[in-house]
């Protein structure tokens, strides 16, 4: 006979895999109504959206730091603003609805189409910045989301899933547009990535999760494990690349998967990194020290312990039952290796770094490849230096899809203080097993009808056919502009 709690986990999994099956429908229903709204209402829903998440940017960094015992607010703040304005800022005219692009010349019109229903994995990390990027991304493109929220972090997920949708639907949005499963289960969510109407999979989380997504038979988008390297050449400006290392590594306690894991540099600067680095509140541990800290961050099996993930080097230490010094803000590990004999070598989600010291740049390169391949893939690398060649050098060999040069990484990688996409799922291309390398944006989650028109110039008359079956440049032209002024109506 089973037990109480074995009943009620069978009747948590019913009532999850119920709500899921309903909130797909919804989803379903809702879209099709928002498929047939033009680029102005699609618009003004969006910019409601953002301004609901910016306004209550504080709120939900607070909830999710009570919640999951996760980072830092004052920095999930800043996640959840760049979350919606920096985004919005970025998307706010990119074409997404009706007519988006058309080349008289080439007689050819690109018309976007809604994928339709998307399910959005959400990771206890990041769940509200999450929240709010992927609804934002998957409204303006015209289709429909239902969140699968990480079971630690439900009640923040579920706050910021109703503020899009609450805002969504005050702008002119069809109800249901936005949903969240309040009851989380595995079975839940695996319902949702096989669901028959689930049209595009956006899958943050870790390698399993992932993982499952590609393998659901529904196509995904994918994150993958970032083991970033930040290569410091001896050209560098030394302070500041230690400032920025420390202040991305920093930023939420490391939880941004393309946060620094370890930095490599040259042996002739090696004295002066080490130096800047504890002036800057780095704290070296080693012997037995290090191997408790190895114990503690690293699992037995490998992956980095939950327990340390987004901690601060107080909680991280005393887990570990060593002592750091006040105002340490980066715990930090000389190694010598790459592999399952240096545990640290991997990624670690908190303000823990690997250091390597090298012969020259040609050894660092190497090392920085042996990083990658120990689970990074495709993700990120940083580099600081004034050396251009040695810059497109490591631009062109690296296996990564994000060289981030004199930058902080965490806020590089996302497009905070660089020029890419700003976004909250980074592909790691066809090498980190994902389908994109971009940084994802409305563009990946719309299809693109192509309205072709023959070129006569192109093959010349068909035999047999009469001259009115061709169409001259003139008439192409026509033909374009009178299907743009009917896709403006």
């Amino acid at each position: 006979m089973g037990s109480n709690s074995d009943t009620a986990c069978t009747d948590n999994v019913a009532l999850s895999i119920k709500e899921a099956n309903l909130l797909m429908q919804t989803a379903y229903d809702s879209q099709k109504l928002i498929a047939g709204l033009d680029q102005i209402k699609v618009d003004r829903i969006v910019e409601a959206m953002v301004e609901a998440g910016y306004k209550n940017a504080r709120r939900l960094a607070v909830m999710a730091v009570e919640e999951t015992k996760i980072g830092v607010a004052e920095d999930k703040e800043i996640k959840n603003r760049f979350a919606t304005r920096n985004v919005h800022e970025y998307i706010k005219n990119m074409r997404t609805a009706g007519i988006i692009k058309e080349e008289p010349d080439k007689g050819v019109v690109e018309i976007a189409s809604p994928m339709g229903v998307v399910v959005g994995i959400i990771p206890t990390t990041n769940p509200t910045s999450t929240i709010l990027y992927k609804a934002i991304i998957a409204v303006k493109s015209r289709n429909s989301i239902v969140f699968s929220p990480h079971p630690r972090a439900i009640k923040c997920s579920l706050e910021a899933a109703r503020l899009m949708e609450e805002a969504a639907v005050s702008a002119g949005a069809p109800k249901g547009l936005i949903n969240c499963l309040s009851v989380t289960t595995r079975e839940a969510t695996d319902e949702l990535m096989h669901h028959l109407k689930t049209s595009v999979i956006l899958a943050t989380g870790g390698s399993a999760m992932v993982k499952a997504a590609y393998s659901s038979g529904n196509p995904a988008y994918g994150v993958g494990p970032g083991n970033v390297p930040a290569f410091i050449e001896r050209s560098a400006d030394i302070t500041d690349a230690i400032e920025k290392i420390i202040s991305s590594k920093t930023f939420d306690n490391g939880t941004v998967c393309a946060s620094e894991q370890a930095i490599v540099t040259e042996a002739i600067i090696a004295e002066r990194v080490i130096d800047e680095l504890k002036k800057q509140g780095g704290y070296f541990v080693s012997g037995a020290d290090l191997a408790a800290l190895e114990n503690i961050v690293i699992q037995p099996n490998g992956g980095v312990n939950p327990k340390v993930v987004g901690q601060s080097p107080e909680t991280i230490a005393s887990l570990a039952g060593i002592t750091i010094p006040e105002g340490t803000k980066v715990i930090v590990a000389s190694l010598k290796g790459v592999g399952k004999d240096f545990p640290l070598s991997a990624e670690k989600l908190c303000p823990v770094l690997g250091l390597y010291i090298e012969k020259d740049w040609k050894e660092a390169c190497e090392r920085c490849f042996e990083l990658l391949q120990y689970g990074g893939l495709g993700h990120s690398l940083v580099i600081h230096s004034k050396n251009e060649d040695i810059i497109r050098e490591f631009a062109i060999k690296k296996p990564v899809f994000r060289i981030l040069v004199n930058t902080p990484s965490s806020q590089g990688a996302i497009g905070y203080t660089t020029g890419v996409a700003p976004a909250l799922t980074l592909g790691c291309g066809t090498l980190g097993g994902s389908i994109t390398s971009d940084n994802v944006t409305p563009l990946h989650l719309i299809n693109i009808k192509r309205l072709a028109y023959h070129l006569p110039e192109k093959t010349g008359k068909a035999a047999g056919k009469p001259s009115s079956f061709f169409y001259t440049k003139a008439e192409i032209t026509r033909a374009i502009e009178e299907l743009i002024k009917a896709g403006s109506k």
